[in-house]
């Protein structure tokens, strides 16, 4: 687009003329900075269309208004609060005789004030710097170099000194009211943050979020996975965040984005670490997944087991499933397919031992295969000795499968526990 200069009698336009040549726009009104910004970028919009003076400009054509670098005394306009230089609307060579051009006289009455003002900045640094203690006012030397006496100031009458000192006072008295806020915005914002301290002497807070009993648990898990977890600079969640949000996923199953609301981050971010650490606890924490002796079991053995069952109770199984998003993948589409859920689903073989403790999962399988088939194929059965006695729901029809180990199952049990 060729840029024309909206000066009356101006020809100069960006695509004729020899050298470079410059054009400003029309000064935006600002309304995003404070009133006393919008107000001076207002006054400097009309101050422009006046010096402009063209009848025949419209509204609509402001966005298209440009002025060319000879209408102004130095080439090019100034920053909208440097309101008092020539420059700050265009001045030279306007078409008009309604704005007298600026005169070298201006300019210097111009140059004279910033001096001036500076000079008193500077001034008023220095007497600030210079202010002895409040505490042990400086001594004033007489004509000989000694030692004298405070003079008084005469009543009713201000000094410089006791001006100032009021100064510092109320400048003291707002940066400690702003250091209060500061400290106390800084209390509410690690109040607000997920860390170490939000668990700390609260063992209910740690079994509503994590499920495990106390604190000391909570950190004992914590300090098996740590290492393990990898933070850098462009982390948003430290490492404890990361394994806090991984537990509070698998308690209470919140949504991602609600996690993400609650630590404060993206939700792609809450899906990658889950993922990450889910499977950090996997290598970490296998160990702890331990079948116990048939004599380990015997010793413990809970009274209720033992009156109903005596003590041959090895483990207590069952599958549960979990849902997932349909597969691409015609083939895992049908694998995957539940009719008891009516969802693609993946499925595992849980046991449990009479004292509570999992001793026995299973790796993962299509929802399609039944309990049946998981318990014979999953290598759940090399851990059963002869005679043990096993409790299971009617899915299980697994009697005619381990006639050859001596195994007894319990299913379909209708008796209180």
């Amino acid at each position: 687009m060729v840029n024309f200069c909206a000066i009356v009698g101006c020809g100069n336009r960006g695509d004729r003329n020899r050298g470079p040549k410059s054009f400003y726009r029309l000064p935006a009104v600002i309304t995003h900075q404070g009133e006393a910004t919008h107000e001076l970028s207002k006054r400097r919009r009309e101050k422009w269309l006046n010096r402009i003076g063209r009848e025949d400009l419209k509204p609509s054509n402001h966005n298209y208004t440009r002025v060319c670098g000879d209408h102004f005394t130095s080439g090019k306009p100034v920053a909208l609060f440097d309101k008092n230089h020539p420059d700050w609307a265009p001045s030279v060579k306007l078409g008009h005789e309604k704005i007298t051009a600026p005169s070298p006289a201006t300019h210097a009455r111009y140059k004279r004030a910033r001096k001036r003002s500076s000079i008193a900045l500077l001034d008023l640094y220095s007497m600030v710097s210079d202010i002895p203690s409040l505490e042990e006012p400086a001594p004033v030397l007489g004509a000989t170099g000694e030692e004298e006496g405070l003079i008084e100031p005469e009543t009713g009458t201000a000094t410089q000194t006791d001006l100032t000192g009021e100064m510092i006072d109320k400048m003291s008295f707002e940066i400690n009211n702003v250091t209060t806020e500061n400290v106390n915005l800084k209390e509410k914002l690690v109040k607000s943050t997920i860390s170490e301290s939000t668990f700390k002497g609260d063992d209910d807070r740690v079994r509503f979020y994590t499920g495990l009993p106390t604190f000391a648990i909570l950190m004992m898990v914590y300090n098996l996975v740590e290492l393990h977890i990898s933070v850098n600079a462009k982390s948003s969640l430290s490492k404890f965040q990361q394994f806090i949000l991984t537990l509070m996923k698998l308690r209470l199953n919140q949504p991602l984005q609600e996690l993400a609301y609650k630590f404060n981050t993206s939700t792609s971010t809450v899906s990658r670490v889950f993922t990450l650490i889910i499977d950090v606890m996997f290598k970490r924490m296998s160990f702890l997944l331990k079948w116990p002796s048939r004599e380990e079991l015997q010793l413990t053995m809970p009274m209720d087991f033992r009156t109903h069952f005596g003590t041959k109770v090895a483990v207590i199984i069952d599958c549960f499933e979990v849902f997932i998003d349909r597969p691409s993948n015609l083939m895992a589409r049908a694998q995957t397919w539940s009719n008891y859920k009516h969802h693609n689903t993946i499925k595992f073989l849980i046991g449990i031992c009479p004292q509570g403790v999992i001793s026995f999962i299973s790796r993962a399988w299509g929802g399609r295969s039944s309990d049946k088939y998981i318990t014979e194929n999953c290598g759940f059965l090399d851990n059963i000795l002869p005679g043990d006695l096993i409790l299971a729901d009617r899915g299980f029809n697994i009697s005619d499968s381990i006639g050859h180990i001596c195994l007894n199952v319990v299913s379909d049990l209708h008796c209180t526990l």
